[in-house]
Formats: C-alpha cells, structure tokens, sequence
C-alpha cells in the first residue's frame, strides 16, 4: 500500500493529467450525502424491524457511511451496508421504483432524497480545490473528474466549476460502459485512456478509502489523499502515496 507520507511537497504540474474525485474533494456534499443514507436506510430498518418485531438499529451517518457508502456506487453501497447488517434483497433493475423492496429501489429512493436537498440548498465548494484547479489549467495539466455519482453533472452544474474539467465520467457513464465501480480501478483507468495519458503519468485524487484503494490498484503515478475526516492513517493504509488536510498545501 502507499507510504503515506504527510507534509511532503509533490509538483503536480510533472505529471500529464490528474483525476479528481468529486464528493469530498473538490465539492461538500458528503454531510448531505450521509444524511440521505440515513434518511433512507432508517426508514427501511423500521419498516423491517415492524415486519420481523426485531429492534431496528439506525445507520450511523459517520461510521457506517465510512465503511459502506463512501465513493462507491450508489447500488454497491446499499448492498455492501445491507450485507453487513445480514439483510440478503433482490437487486432489481436500474429503474426500480424508489418504493420497490429491492437494492436499486433503496438506492432510487436515496437519490430521490439527495436531488431534493440539492435542488433546495445548492452545494459546497472547496475553495482551495476549485483555486488549485485554475493554477493547473495555467500550467496546461489536463483534468477530469472520476465520480461513483450518478448526479456529477448537476452537481458540477451547481458548483458552476463544470468547464474547469476536460470530462468526467460518473456513475451513469460507468454503467453504460460495464465499469466496475471503486474500490476497482475501472473508472480511473478509462479516464487515462480517454485522454491518452498512462496511469504512470496520472494522479488520482481521493478523500475515500475506496478511491486511493482504486487508485493503488490501477498503479497511478501518484495517489493523494485528503483527510478531511481525521482519516489519514486509514488513508495511507489502503493506498494513498501521500496524505494532505486540504489541497490548498500544493498551491
């Protein structure tokens, strides 16, 4: 895994491209995030729990967010929560019904929950990433934005930092191409090819330890993560080259 080295100043610009994710890196939606997971998970403890006469035990919007739902797709983060509960669903369709009893139905109706906050309260930037995307633009770096979400584009479009990026790929874009969501390379990877740079010569940027795992996995050039969560050890752990509280440390 990566050395996880904290304080130490890389070049961003020696490198050809560099692949950000979205959510935690350069836009805040992961508190309003974590709150439609909790939204929606709790409904369907209860609604279980009154079927079964079981206690129902609520999701934990740190831990079990963390562990679970953070950076992977939408789907993958329902069943990889459920299965650690033991609660064993059918996984439907894509277009399930948010009301359907099945993994995409829960991950529907999450969205549901998320597309109403987003359109009520906009999204969060990160100022610093947002600054340092510029500087990279002015040195010539390509970038592109790698995203498990299924909403990067409206996001982006909330953010109004969509024509700072060369493309993205995001949750719906990986369907369509049968990528393996993170913590597998897949999407990184097509990105690089997109864009006609080796991994060797590209930098994944992650706040997920699913992200830095993928980007380990695909052997990038450099893989930088962001502790916003007091996470840096798990971070470096499970791939990160390099650790940093805020991207404003390459400016």
């Amino acid at each position: 895994m990566g050395s996880g080295k904290t304080g130490e100043k890389v070049d961003l610009s020696k490198f050809d491209a560099i692949l950000f994710d979205l959510d935690g890196v350069l836009t805040g939606t992961a508190r309003v995030h974590a709150k439609c997971w909790k939204k929606m998970f709790d409904e369907y403890l209860e609604k279980l729990a009154r079927k079964t006469g079981e206690p129902s035990v609520p999701f934990d919007a740190d831990a079990d967010y963390k562990l679970y739902v953070d950076g992977k797709p939408r789907m993958e983060g329902v069943q990889s929560f459920l299965e650690s509960r033991g609660i064993d669903l059918p996984f439907g369709s894509h277009d399930d019904a948010p009301d359907q009893e099945t993994i995409c139905g829960l991950g529907n109706r999450k969205n549901e929950f998320f597309r109403e906050v987003l359109a009520e309260d906009g999204v969060d930037v990160f100022q610093s990433s947002v600054d340092l995307t510029r500087r990279l633009l002015e040195k010539g770096i390509r970038m592109a934005v790698v995203s498990s979400s299924k909403n990067c584009e409206a996001i982006l479009d909330a953010a109004g930092i969509k024509d700072l990026y060369e493309f993205w790929i995001d949750g719906n874009k990986a369907l369509k191409l049968n990528l393996r969501g993170k913590p597998e390379p897949d999407t990184f990877l097509k990105a690089a090819e997109m864009m006609g740079v080796e991994p060797a010569r590209a930098v994944v940027v992650e706040d997920a330890i699913s992200g830095v795992q993928a980007g380990h996995k695909g052997k990038f050039g450099l893989v930088v993560g962001i502790a916003r969560h007091g996470d840096a050890k798990a971070l470096s752990e499970n791939g990160a080259d390099i650790v940093v509280a805020d991207l404003k440390e390459f400016l």
